[in-house]
């Protein structure tokens, strides 16, 4: 069987994978937080027909090779920032700089996402700061934000520290509590759990509270990060893929063609 087959039908594959992640970009231009992946390809086992040398009466400068064509290898997401469009609404935030909120999941566990589009929910505890499915937003040491009284009377600021004024007052007192910033090591290592959020492993690291690095992240509330996906550079990777694809299953054809002419030269 030609190698040209298998050759141009990993990269047919590799193309259609190439799709899928651009059409996740562009189902999700509009999801808060969302951060863009891009595809990186690898090529495949060669097969060295004749070696480079160099002898004493002959040489070979550059060797004969082939390749047995692509595969993905992995997927990297662009954790660059994303636009900050204002809403409105005091319990919205948005992260300027590197860092990630922290929430807590179903089971337990602490998950990251720069999705600031939090709510007041209403607990047995009393009145919490979550995100939209309800899971608890935490603070910097990992415990549960709880707003006592007036929500109106709590501001965030951009350091994150969560103030309250007294009403008779007017006076605004420090509540000793911080809005959870977390910073990675290796950001790209996140994985993925979808509901804008990520969970760590060995390859992220450890997370480290933002205000004990060296750059430290603002808070912007009644502002939300917007999708960093840029309509019109995904659409010219959609069309790069699609002629690709269309490439290869053209390569795919004249190998049948090549195949079916040198069948007929035996009749």
């Amino acid at each position: 069987m030609m190698r040209s087959l298998w050759t141009a039908a990993s990269g047919m594959k590799a193309m259609q994978f190439n799709v899928d992640t651009i059409a996740n970009n562009l189902a999700n231009v509009n999801t808060t937080g969302f951060k863009k992946e891009k595809v990186e390809f690898e090529d495949i086992l060669y097969v060295s027909m004749q070696q480079a040398y160099s002898a004493e009466n002959a040489q070979r400068p550059v060797n004969l090779q082939v390749g047995h064509g692509v595969v993905a290898r992995s997927t990297a997401r662009d954790f660059s920032s994303g636009n900050l469009e204002q809403t409105g609404n005091k319990l919205d935030m948005a992260i300027e700089g590197t860092a990630f909120f922290a929430v807590r999941g179903p089971d337990g566990g602490t998950y990251f996402t720069r999705d600031g589009s939090f709510k007041a929910s209403l607990t047995y505890d009393g009145m919490m700061l979550a995100n939209s499915k309800g899971y608890p937003v935490l603070d910097q040491d990992g415990m549960e934000i709880f707003f006592d009284g007036d929500l109106a009377n709590y501001e965030i600021q951009p350091s994150g520290e969560i103030t309250v004024r007294d009403p008779e007052t007017g006076v605004t007192m420090p509540t000793g509590q911080y809005i959870g910033l977390f910073q990675f090591q290796n950001p790209a290592a996140l994985e993925a759990m979808g509901g804008n959020m990520y969970r760590t492993n060995s390859a992220t690291g450890e997370p480290i509270a933002d205000f004990e690095t060296e750059t430290p992240s603002l808070v912007r509330n009644y502002f939300l990060e917007s999708s960093n996906v840029q309509i019109v550079d995904e659409m010219v990777k959609l069309i790069t893929a699609q002629r690709a694809y269309e490439l290869n299953s053209k390569a795919i054809t004249t190998s049948d063609e090549m195949l079916q002419t040198a069948n007929n030269i035996r009749r």
